[in-house]
């Protein structure tokens, strides 16, 4: 992974074999604790995505084959157990199939670029708590 900052704006470039979840994870040891992911493109494998149904349990599909990342949003936040990214994605496979949800896991194929603004670097803006079913909440905090 590389990445450089502008002001509160990172632009992240994520390499082949690298998870998406822990590579963005890692950007906590750079000091960015909360952000928005704005925007994300490139092609991934080894893919899980799904969504909450209405009993807080996670319905989930898997794809080994790569696809197209078309779109990605999310946030990055501090959890219970260390940094948390919640990110959903819209992808397609070689046909122009569209798949997306919540995604769980991907690994990068070619590459994955995206965007994420940092919210108020110095302070955790927002947090990720555990709840009752199997989602972790987004709650914010006191920002001056």
């Amino acid at each position: 992974m590389e990445h450089v900052r502008s002001g509160e704006d990172v632009f992240v470039r994520l390499d082949p074999g690298e998870e998406m979840h822990a590579a963005l994870q890692s950007l906590s040891e750079t000091g960015i604790q909360c952000a928005a992911i704005t925007s994300g493109i490139g092609r991934v494998r080894d893919i899980r995505i799904g969504y909450l149904d209405g009993e807080g349990v996670y319905q989930t599909r898997e794809y080994a084959d790569s696809m197209e990342l078309l779109s990605t949003q999310g946030n990055l936040a501090p959890g219970p157990d260390g940094p948390f990214s919640h990110i959903h994605v819209v992808l397609s496979d070689d046909d122009h199939v569209v798949q997306g949800g919540h995604l769980f896991h991907a690994t990068v194929h070619v590459t994955a670029e995206l965007h994420l603004r940092v919210l108020d670097s110095g302070s955790e803006a927002m947090r990720r708590e555990s709840t009752a079913s199997e989602f972790m909440a987004l709650s914010f905090c006191a920002v001056e």
